[in-house]
């Protein structure tokens, strides 16, 4: 036994306290967080104006610390997305990210290669997910949400349903549109 719990803690019922709801929020944000960064790159091509959509989210999120754990991931899916078009209503697109993808800085590519991965390994890990990335942002904002969230984000469908505030007809009918576009751009990469 735990020098730290005497019988008393463990006649004690099961209950969270606030501190453990707290912690227990915190590690889901942790674990969410560069995944949601990638989201809202995707959405919002601007590093900065993803890294604010996030944090915004994240704060938000704290105030829904009550709510049983199993809501959180739709509930924060949802809040983001509502983040993004917020953002992209207000108008902050950064123009240099309409550059062509060659004058485009390398510091834009999220650095998420496998560090034991060979140089080649690595390279051709980098490129593939930056010509995802180019592709992601082309497709409709409604066929990337249900694409980033179904396939990246292993959502079930009434979980990506309920973030992106439709129906499940409606995400199967934008991922089917969003995997036919990615698949024709991504046919002379294999």
């Amino acid at each position: 036994m735990s020098p730290n719990l005497n019988q008393a803690d463990l006649d004690q019922p099961l209950e969270s306290t606030p501190r453990q709801v707290a912690a227990t929020l915190e590690l889901f944000l942790a674990e969410v967080g560069t995944r949601a960064f990638r989201f809202a790159e995707a959405g919002l091509r601007s590093r900065d104006d993803a890294l604010d959509a996030v944090q915004e989210a994240m704060m938000k999120m704290l105030g829904y610390r009550q709510r049983p754990a199993e809501e959180w991931t739709p509930l924060f899916w949802s809040i983001l997305r509502r983040k993004i078009v917020d953002i992209q209503r207000r108008g902050n697109f950064r123009l240099r990210f309409f550059a062509p993808p060659n004058e485009r800085s390398e510091d834009s590519l999220a650095d998420w290669a496998d560090s034991a991965a060979g140089p080649s390994r690595s390279h051709d890990q980098r490129e593939a997910y930056s010509r995802l990335t180019v592709a992601l942002r082309t497709l409709p904002a409604r066929q990337r949400e249900a694409f980033t969230l179904r396939v990246l984000e292993e959502l079930d469908v009434a979980d990506t349903a309920r973030a992106m505030g439709c129906s499940e007809g409606s995400v199967k009918t934008h991922l089917s549109r969003a995997r036919g576009a990615l698949q024709k751009q991504m046919e002379d990469f294999r």
